[in-house]
C-alpha cells in the first residue's frame, strides 16, 4: 500500500475525552474516530489490524472443528423473556417496535437465537457434538462507554456455542475451545491470564475469563505464584479465625445515640470503635424478596458471591424509601437485631463479641453487640470481596490483586437455555433430553485495545507481527533524489511479488514527520532508505520492539526482510 492512497490521519496530540492510553494512541495513529459515546468507525490501518485478528481467531476456530455461521441481529424479545434474561438485562437491551408493532431487540449476545436453532434443526444424537461459532457486532446501551473500544456499546465478538449429548462431551467441548483461546491470544502475543470466573447473567456453574493485567482495567484477578488465578468475584475468602471464639460476651447490648452519624468511617470516630468490630447490614431486593447481609464494617460485600449463593435471577439494593420502610430507619442505621426479614451473614462477622450495629433507629446504634448471642442469621457463607491482606485460597501463601482487561470468556451452561427454548434431541434408547451446552466469547476490538495498553512507549504503540496494520514500512527519506526514489520503489515492487505486507511512506514529507508517525503507528519494522547512507551502499533497518538499528548491505535487504517472516511463522 502506498501512504498517499490510503487514510491516516495521524494526530499529534491526545484527544480531549480519552482517558486510557489505548484509546489516545489508537485515536492518534488513526486508527478509530468517535462517531458518538460507545461508537466508533474503523479507519484502514484499524480495520487491517482487526481484520487480522479475526484471521487469526477463525483458524483457530475451524482448527478446533468449529462451524462459522452468521445469526441474525435482530432479536424478537419473546426468545428473551423465555429465558427470563429479558428482565435482568433491562435497559442494557437496546429495544424498538417494528412497523408491524412487535417489539425487536438489537442482539446484546446470542444464546437465546442459537439455542432456538438448534431446536429445530438438531433432533437426535446422531448429530451431536456440534459447535458453532459467529463473528458479528453486538449492541448494550452501556450506562457509561468508557475507554475508546474497551467498553462501547457497539462492539464486535466472536461467540461459539457447543452442544453436547452430557457433561462428559461438554467437558471434551471445552477443553477445546479452552486451548484454542490460549493459541489464540498466544498468536495475538498478549500477557493473558486464565482465571476461575463467576457466569454472571450467562449461567452454568463453571466459567473462565482470559484476562489481561492492566491499569486501566475494570476488572479484579487474583493471582499467587503458586499458580492460583481467579476473579476477585470468586475468590474464596473462607471462614475466620474468629469463627471459633468461645469465650461469653462482657455485657448485654445497649442503645447509644449517635446524631446524624450513619458511615462506618462516622460511626468508629464517633464510637472510638475499630471498624474491624462494626457490623454493616446491607438491605437486598433477591428476585423481589428482601434480604438483610451481614458484613464486618472494614470489608465489601461480593454481590456475585452473594447471587450465586442466593441462586438469584435479579439481586439489587433496596433504595432508600424501601430502606427505610423495611427497617424503621433512615439509610446508616439498619442492624440485625429485631429485623424482620430474612437474615444472612458473612463469616467475618462469625464470633465477634462487643460490636456496633445500627438499631433499627434514625440516630441510633447498639454496642456490645455479640453476634454468637444476639443475632441468629439463616447461614453463615462466604460473600464479602477478597483483599490483599488474605491468604491464597490454594496455598495459603501471599496473593496480588490486579486491575484486568476481559478479553475471552468461557461458560459451562449446561441446561439453563435448551430448557428454557425446548432444545431436545433423543439419545440411543429414544429418550428425550435436553442438549448440554457451553458458551465461548472474545472480545475482537479488545484484542487490539488491551494490545496497544500493554505494548507501547513514548512515542506510541508497539504493535506485534501477527497483528500489525503493515509488518514493513519502507520510509525514503528524501523522495526529491531519484537514487533513493527509485531503489525505495524497486524495494517495494519487490516486497509486493514477495506477498510482504508493506507500506511505503511516498509524501512529500520531511524525515522526521515520517519516523514520527512510523513509530506513532507501531510498524514492527521500518526500512529507512537515506541518501547518505545508499551512496554507501547501505539501509538502515528499524525494529520496533526495542527501537534497534542495524546498516545492512542494500542488495541483502530484501534476505534480510524476508528472515524477519520465516521467524515470524
Amino acid at each position: 500500500m502506498r501512504w498517499s492512497n490510503t487514510l491516516i490521519p495521524t494526530l499529534r496530540e491526545d484527544p480531549q475525552d480519552a482517558e486510557a492510553i489505548s484509546h489516545k494512541l489508537m485515536m492518534r495513529a488513526g486508527l478509530i474516530r468517535k462517531l458518538t459515546a460507545g461508537a466508533y468507525s474503523y479507519l484502514p490501518l484499524g480495520f487491517r489490524a482487526l481484520k487480522k485478528a479475526e484471521d487469526i481467531i477463525r483458524e483457530e476456530m475451524d482448527r478446533s472443528g468449529a462451524l462459522e455461521l452468521l445469526l441474525p441481529a435482530l432479536h424478537p424479545v419473546e426468545l428473551w423473556k423465555k429465558t427470563g434474561r429479558y428482565d435482568v438485562l433491562g435497559d442494557v437491551l437496546i429495544k424498538y417496535r417494528d412497523r408491524h408493532g412487535r417489539e425487536i431487540a438489537l442482539g446484546p449476545t446470542h444464546e437465546e437465537v442459537i439455542t432456538d436453532l438448534v431446536s429445530k434443526e438438531i433432533s437426535t444424537y446422531k448429530s451431536l457434538p456440534r459447535t458453532l461459532y459467529q463473528i458479528q457486532t453486538k449492541f448494550r446501551d452501556e450506562i457509561r462507554p468508557r475507554f475508546g473500544v474497551i467498553r462501547s456499546s457497539e462492539f464486535i465478538m466472536k461467540d461459539a456455542y457447543s452442544f453436547d449429548e452430557d457433561e462428559a462431551g461438554l467437558e471434551e467441548s471445552y477443553k477445546k475451545m479452552y486451548d484454542a483461546y490460549c493459541r489464540i491470544f498466544e498468536r495475538c502475543e498478549l500477557p493473558y491470564v486464565a482465571v476461575q470466573a463467576d457466569p454472571g447473567i450467562m449461567g452454568g456453574n463453571i466459567s473462565h475469563e482470559f484476562m489481561v493485567p492492566s491499569e486501566i482495567g475494570e476488572d479484579e484477578i487474583v493471582l499467587c505464584k503458586c499458580g492460583y488465578a481467579a476473579s476477585t468475584e470468586v475468590a474464596a475468602c473462607g471462614k475466620t479465625d474468629k469463627a471459633e471464639v468461645k469465650e461469653k460476651a462482657k455485657s448485654s447490648f445497649k442503645e447509644v445515640g449517635t446524631p446524624g452519624v450513619s458511615s462506618v468511617e462516622k460511626v468508629s470516630e464517633l464510637l472510638k470503635a475499630k471498624t474491624t468490630s462494626i457490623i454493616k447490614t446491607l438491605i437486598y431486593i433477591a428476585d423481589g424478596k428482601p434480604l438483610a447481609f451481614l458484613v464486618r464494617g472494614d470489608y465489601e460485600v461480593n454481590n456475585a458471591k452473594l447471587k450465586g449463593f442466593l441462586k438469584a435471577n435479579i439481586l439489587e439494593m433496596a433504595d432508600a424509601e424501601t430502606i427505610e420502610k423495611l427497617t424503621g430507619a433512615p439509610v446508616g442505621f439498619s442492624g440485625p437485631i429485631g429485623l424482620k426479614m430474612r437474615i444472612l451473614a458473612d463469616f467475618s462477622v462469625r464470633g465477634m463479641k462487643d460490636a456496633v450495629t445500627g438499631a433499627n433507629k434514625k440516630d441510633k446504634h447498639f454496642i456490645n453487640v455479640d453476634t454468637e448471642r444476639d443475632i441468629k442469621p439463616e447461614g453463615w457463607l462466604d460473600a464479602r470481596m477478597i483483599t490483599p491482606h488474605d491468604p491464597c485460597p490454594a496455598c495459603g501463601g501471599k496473593i496480588e490483586i490486579k486491575h484486568a482487561i476481559e478479553i475471552g470468556h468461557t461458560f459451562k451452561l449446561g441446561v439453563k437455555y435448551s430448557e428454557s427454548l425446548g432444545a431436545r434431541f433423543l439419545d440411543k434408547d429414544g429418550k428425550l433430553r435436553p442438549v448440554i451446552m457451553g458458551c465461548y466469547g472474545i472480545g475482537v476490538n479488545r484484542i487490539l485495545a488491551a494490545t496497544v495498553e500493554v505494548s507501547n512507549d513514548k512515542d506510541g504503540i508497539i504493535w506485534p507481527e501477527s497483528i500489525s496494520p503493515y509488518r514493513i514500512a519502507i520510509l525514503p527519506l528524501n523522495l526529491g533524489d531519484d537514487n533513493v526514489k527509485n531503489f525505495s520503489e524497486e524495494l517495494y515492487k519487490e516486497c509486493l511479488k514477495k506477498n510482504m505486507d508493506v507500506i511505503i511512506d511516498d509524501r512529500p514529507e520531511r524525515a522526521g514527520v515520517k519516523f514520527k508517525d512510523a513509530d506513532l503507528i507501531g510498524f514492527p519494522f521500518q526500512v529507512i532508505i537515506g541518501e547518505k547512507n545508499l551512496k554507501s551502499g547501505k539501509i538502515e533497518l528499524k525494529t520496533r520492539i526495542g527501537k534497534k538499528t542495524e546498516l545492512i548491505e542494500k542488495n541483502v535487504i530484501m534476505k534480510k526482510l524476508e528472515e524477519t517472516r520465516s521467524r515470524h511463522t
